[in-house]
């Protein structure tokens, strides 16, 4: 790696020139990082169902083309800007989207993990130090030579690249002898649904949770639940099929929407004798979060947000409503401060107190990430862990 500190790299990337469009494969280049950045050789990379929010170009004011998706992902430092001292080449990391400086009055407060200057922000395409960026190619998607251009970053990370530059508050140093590929899916979707039960919703041993919606972040908030001990997960989705999967991570009663008469919460009210004391909305639907918000129990009832809502439409809920007792509040990264918070967290994963297995259902090298973007498409998949490098020794 001190061959090529200070220098430009030209290696692969996938670029997506358009919504909807293929990724190409292609060559790009990838400047040092410049004062408080990091540059990482990524290794592995998995596909969230926020990379696939982007791709479809759902939210017009997000779009920036041509652009490097993915955040979830694992990888080594190969270099450091100017100020950076608490990662060093050739330490181990995760990028993480939401970042922490540890400096800020936000840092400096146990209550938040939104970190004033690096905290997640979708519309971010360009690096904090000077708004440029630090990714261009001298190529069109159909590979004819054309004049430099930039690509765009995304969600302070960009992963579906050999080399990346992330703001050094988005970089988390892990143990070096972690399960590389398994620490991948900590950088978004594990670390947001456990840290939901863990660090907002506080579930306690003995309580009862409903979990809507049993994609990664739904089945995480599970596992999350489990290893808090709660005795009863009522996991809700109209797909049958993740069912077996929820069995996995503790879930004990299933509910499928489609199969019913009655609404959700009136299901879930009748089971419980009166509703669970954690509920979690983890689809991104308005009308689902107002079903979850129903489900608990009157007088202690919390729900959390989990989900990413596209839609403009407001909260589903009468002010009086909450005057039942029952409480609503949101979560970003499961309220894990980064660098504080995620080596120990990593640390329990490997004692094995949150099992990371069963959430790898499909591994795919690089030039396939196309065919990993159907996978999750078609609901076939809840992460494909994509080889973006090879790691020579470890």
């Amino acid at each position: 790696m001190a061959e090529t500190q200070g220098k430009v790299i030209t290696c692969k990337a996938a670029v997506v020139w358009g919504p909807k469009e293929p990724l190409v494969i292609q060559e790009i280049c990838v400047d040092p990082p410049q004062k408080m950045e990091v540059r990482l050789k990524i290794l592995y990379s998995s596909i969230c169902h926020t990379d696939l929010g982007c791709w479809n170009g759902t939210n017009e004011a997000e779009r920036a083309f041509p652009r490097i998706l993915g955040h979830e992902a694992v990888g080594i430092v190969e270099s450091v800007g100017e100020g950076v001292k608490d990662v060093k080449e050739g330490d181990y990391v995760i990028p993480t989207f939401n970042g922490e400086c540890g400096e800020c009055k936000v840092c400096k407060r146990e209550e938040s993990n939104l970190c004033e200057r690096y905290h997640v922000d979708p519309m971010k395409r360009v690096m904090v130090s000077d708004g440029g960026t630090r990714f261009s190619t001298t190529t069109d998607k159909d590979g004819r030579s054309s004049q430099s251009q930039p690509i765009y970053h995304f969600l302070n990370t960009s992963t579906f690249t050999e080399y990346t530059v992330l703001d050094s508050a988005c970089v988390v140093k892990i143990d070096p002898n972690a399960p590389l590929k398994q620490m991948s899916l900590l950088s978004c979707g594990v670390s947001t649904g456990v840290g939901a039960a863990w660090n907002i919703a506080k579930v306690k041993e003995g309580t009862s949770t409903a979990v809507f919606g049993l994609g990664s972040v739904g089945l995480a908030v599970a596992e999350g639940a489990r290893a808090r001990g709660a005795s009863r997960i009522i996991g809700v989705d109209a797909n049958a099929s993740k069912f077996e999967k929820g069995k996995l991570m503790g879930v004990t009663d299933f509910i499928n929407p489609k199969d019913l008469t009655k609404p959700v919460h009136q299901m879930i009210r009748e089971i419980t004798g009166g509703g669970v004391d954690y509920s979690f909305e983890c689809t991104g639907n308005v009308d689902v979060l107002r079903e979850a918000f129903l489900s608990t129990h009157v007088g202690w009832g919390s729900t959390v947000l989990v989900g990413i809502y596209p839609t403009p439409r407001t909260l589903p809920l009468h002010p009086m409503e909450l005057f039942d007792g029952r409480s609503i509040i949101g979560s970003v990264f499961g309220g894990f401060k980064p660098k504080s918070q995620l080596p120990n967290f990593a640390q329990q994963c490997m004692k094995g107190v949150v099992k990371l297995e069963p959430f790898i259902t499909n591994e795919l090298p690089f030039e396939k990430i196309n065919d990993a973007f159907q996978l999750l498409r078609d609901g076939k998949s809840l992460r494909c862990i994509l080889q973006i490098s090879k790691l020579l020794k470890r």
